[in-house]
């Protein structure tokens, strides 16, 4: 073996592979491996079974939202300007993991803005993507943009597998240098409709009104598993699996149409809610090389602490301004900095009115910065406030343990953002900051 060839893979060693995988409006109950009772999720289910597989892994109530803060490291009150925008401002792992030398591709929904060189901006050299120009079907017979451009699909495709196939396209095209592919998959996202292995599938139908049923959404979550399988299969056959790490998490909870057996009890998904159901998203870790397997993790994770974690991956800084905190130890079965508190600032920002739901919570209780506060043990999906004079030794500490990290972020707001949205807003009278 020549001396080039060794330091090649020497090289190559170094830098990992890096997956990033994000199931929509996908919830911590539907995981089987989670406890879920309601869908099949075998290919999941193995990554978790021969990686690590997190309890607490905690997004925000929607999905810009969570694409935002995701791809920068950094909570919303920072950057986060409107519904379906990314400020070209921000610097998102794309752009960190380009510099550092990784092949580059986004692939999946978009959502973060119309023009057509966004993605390029943010540092993915291929993009392969729904909703980014346009906003045509996702389903069957979809319509999906090439690098910016439209491609239109007539003969009976199916988004989500084509995005699969360019997902297994990118990472064998690339296998000869460190790669990253960030893939915000289509699924599980309503419209409930059936998938080519549904029985009701219809390769002529056409418009997202078309075959909806919520019972199409059990379906949908065993196709979106299959082609996870499938991107699995693929880094197998190319002999990349070993230094591959994939991650795996969901953007928010399940939509509200939806019920699920949780656990032997019936839960429902809170897309869109600052409460467990809203936020609690299914999480796994997959890496052979660095990771010892059926491992579960108890720590809390925030969708801001992905960013740091794919820096130091990479053997690169991570961006002063960020955030997120790296749990890259954790994954190594190392103790690492788990976090003592999750921090949430949302707003879906799609009226002028700028309502704000702001909060900080840990393991066992929540306060939001209107006062309200939860014992989230005995009252996990808050539906009764605790009164203050109520409150026990234990809960008020932890009371005031988290007024103290709602007191960081209390002048963290850009009053800029606000205003120009407001702007865009048609004029309506300046506010003052959000508090």
């Amino acid at each position: 073996m020549s001396l080039l060839l060794v330091f090649g893979f020497a090289a190559r060693a170094e830098k990992p592979n890096i997956i990033l995988i994000m199931a929509d409006d996908f919830g911590y109950e539907c995981l089987t491996a989670n406890g879920g009772q309601s869908y099949q999720t075998p290919h999941l289910d193995r990554l978790a079974a021969e990686g690590l597989r997190f309890e607490h892994c905690h997004s925000q109530p929607l999905c810009t939202p969570t694409r935002v803060q995701l791809m920068t490291g950094r909570y919303n009150v920072r950057n986060y300007f409107n519904f379906g925008t990314l400020p070209t401002t921000e610097t998102t792992f794309g752009q960190l993991l380009k510099k550092a030398g990784y092949a580059t591709g986004i692939c999946g929904k978009w959502q973060l803005g119309q023009d057509k060189g966004l993605p390029q901006h943010f540092g993915f050299e291929e993009s392969y993507l729904w909703q980014h120009t346009r906003r045509p079907p996702r389903y069957a017979n979809p319509g999906l943009e090439h690098n910016g451009e439209p491609v239109d699909f007539t003969h009976g495709e199916y988004g989500p597998k084509l995005v699969n196939d360019f997902a297994l396209d990118f990472i064998t095209r690339h296998r000869q240098q460190p790669f990253f592919l960030y893939y915000p998959m289509i699924l599980t996202h309503d419209p409930f409709q059936p998938t080519p292995d549904s029985a009701e599938w219809d390769p002529k139908t056409t418009g997202e009104n078309a075959k909806r049923d919520n019972k199409h959404f059990a379906d949908m979550t065993a196709y979106m598993d299959k082609l996870i399988g499938e991107l699995v299969a693929r880094l197998d056959e190319l002999a990349l699996r070993e230094n591959t790490v994939l991650l795996f998490l969901g953007d928010n909870g399940t939509s509200s149409k939806i019920t699920s057996q949780f656990q032997g009890r019936p839960y429902a998904g809170g897309k869109g809610k600052t409460n467990r159901q809203g936020t609690h998203v299914p999480m796994i870790a997959n890496w052979p090389a660095q990771m010892s397997a059926g491992r579960v993790s108890k720590d809390l994770i925030s969708t801001t602490d992905f960013l740091p974690t794919l820096c130091e991956m990479a053997g690169i800084p991570v961006p002063a301004q960020v955030d997120g905190v790296s749990f890259l130890p954790q994954l190594k079965g190392q103790p690492g900095t788990p976090r003592e508190w999750l921090y949430g600032w949302y707003s879906p920002r799609q009226k002028p009115d700028l309502s704000v739901q702001e909060f900080a919570f840990d393991h066992r209780f929540k306060l939001y910065r209107d006062g309200r506060f939860f014992n989230l043990v005995a009252d996990p999906l808050e539906k009764e406030a605790l009164a203050v004079e109520s409150l026990n030794r234990e809960a008020a500490e932890a009371a005031t343990r988290l007024a103290r990290v709602l007191d960081q972020f209390k002048d963290a707001r850009p009053v800029e953002l606000d205003e120009a949205f407001l702007k865009a807003s048609g004029g309506v009278k300046k506010k003052k900051r959000q508090k």
